[in-house]
């Protein structure tokens, strides 16, 4: 199967590329092991000094990919202007800051001195998505860059143009060949790259089923894997105040990305004083949406990815209203050109339905009904994902106290789950396991060293371990 840009407002094909073999994939591996050996020796300073440029040049050609979001995953086009200002901010940051992340941490230790030193692991392996195809790729590459690891990055198969506008612009930053390497490969490929002795570690952004795979290869291989996989956030509203700014929040946690996102807002947990209002205002808003071009600026309801990601959400919202789920609006395809669902909002949710557990990946909302805040808990820790969600609250003591007790990576509260580049990223459960982002996402993949120095004629402390 090619690397294809298809327009997902219109269906159309706009440009192929060929997927690459294995003998190609091995050598683009050793071009990026020999890459590495240069690479990691160069001062932090330079290294982040390439990928600070490279946020600068992204930030100068922000409309240019803008445009190239939208044309081939369909993000309506002022969401992907602001996608590639915070993938530039992403990269800035680690220009500014990853030196002083990487500084050796000093130990105690009886008669002598020890530090923690940070050193980079080799060639990397990035499996990333399409519905950030900037933002979820620089989180991986911007921080491991800084480090000194080479990437080797595989893009989503409906995201060529991006993956080699990304490519180019850390080559116009000043990275040397190898340093950063786009490869077109299939999914079944993925494995053999991991295997690959040269290939010190993975990442993957991606369902569920996807990270389980990619985690038994690495696993098999002793590899090092970071998981950032699917969720089913839940958006609690534990009372009606600020009513019209909550109704807000829930349609842009829900709608952002026409709902392509594992950290949109999924399943809103409310309690019943104040459900009707919010159910009504959502209903309302939900309606209010406009499909159509993704470029045009008055468009708010974008399509979604594929015909098939259409399809798969149609077949979720029929199976909950055949097993007696309430729909209140929408859950139908659109009738026009492209891949367009109707905004959805379905009540009445109950175990046994797909659209109970599963994650619903675009424009579907689900809403529960609950009598207090012990039975929101409960509910919103009954997935099994545990990405990000949220806590609506005029009291924020009594927001906290929730938020304490979620059981995800992420919790926001009085604000859908986000991401700035100084908060780390990252979830537990089905939703994987390691951090992007901050600090600590730049401590991933390195080797956290031991240098412990005690003088020639100190006492021995005998042996450990």
């Amino acid at each position: 199967m090619a690397y294809a840009s298809t327009n997902p407002a219109t269906g159309e094909v706009v440009a192929q590329f060929d997927s690459i073999n294995n003998a190609t994939l091995d050598l683009l591996i050793e071009r990026a092991n020999d890459a590495f050996q240069s690479w990691k020796d160069r001062p932090i300073a330079e290294r982040a000094a390439v990928v600070g440029r490279a946020g600068e040049l992204m930030r100068e050609r922000s409309e240019e990919f803008a445009k190239l979001i939208t044309l081939e995953m369909g993000k309506l086009i002022n969401e992907a202007r602001g996608e590639v200002k915070l993938a530039s901010a992403i990269l800035r940051y680690y220009g500014k800051n990853g030196g002083e992340f990487l500084k050796p941490k000093p130990l105690q230790v009886p008669g002598g001195e020890a530090s923690l030193v940070y050193a980079p692991l080799g060639a990397l392996i990035g499996i990333e998505p399409w519905n950030f195809p900037l933002y979820q790729v620089v989180r991986f590459a911007a921080p491991n860059l800084v480090v000194g690891n080479t990437i080797l990055l595989k893009h989503a198969s409906i995201n060529p143009q991006c993956a080699l506008a990304l490519e180019q612009v850390f080559l116009d930053a000043g990275a040397p060949e190898g340093v950063y390497t786009n490869v077109f490969i299939e999914s079944d490929q993925v494995a053999h790259a991991i295997e690959h002795e040269l290939v010190r570690g993975a990442s993957l952004t991606g369902s569920d089923a996807a990270g389980r795979s990619v985690g038994e290869v690495a696993g098999r291989n002793t590899k090092k894997v970071v998981l950032e996989l699917g969720g089913s956030d839940a958006f609690i509203v534990l009372d009606g105040e600020n009513l019209e700014r909550t109704i807000k929040a829930a349609v842009m946690g829900r709608m952002a990305n026409t709902g392509q996102s594992c950290v949109a807002s999924k399943r809103f947990i409310i309690l019943e004083s104040c459900f009707d209002a919010i159910r009504d205002g959502m209903k309302t808003a939900f309606e209010q949406l406009k499909p159509g071009d993704p470029t045009d600026e008055s468009t708010t309801l974008g399509p979604l990815s594929s015909a098939n990601a259409v399809k798969g959400l149609v077949e979720q919202i029929d199976d909950a209203v055949m097993k007696g789920a309430t729909l209140i609006t929408g859950g139908h395809k659109i009738d026009r050109r492209g891949n367009f669902l109707e905004a959805t909002i379905l009540t009445d949710v109950k175990p046994g339905m797909r659209a109970f557990h599963e994650e619903l990946f675009g424009p579907v909302a689900v809403l529960y009904k609950v009598k207090d805040e012990d039975e929101a808990i409960a509910l919103a820790n009954d997935s099994p994902y545990g990405l990000g969600g949220s806590v609506f609250a005029s009291d924020v003591e009594r927001a906290r106290r929730v938020a304490d007790r979620v059981e995800t990576g992420m919790v926001w509260i009085n604000h859908p789950t986000s991401s700035l580049p100084n908060l780390p990223f990252g979830g537990i459960k089905q939703s994987g396991f390691g951090r992007e982002l901050s600090d600590v996402g730049i401590h991933e993949f390195v080797n956290q060293k031991l240098i412990c120095t005690l003088p020639p004629d100190g006492q021995l402390m005998g042996a450990g371990g």
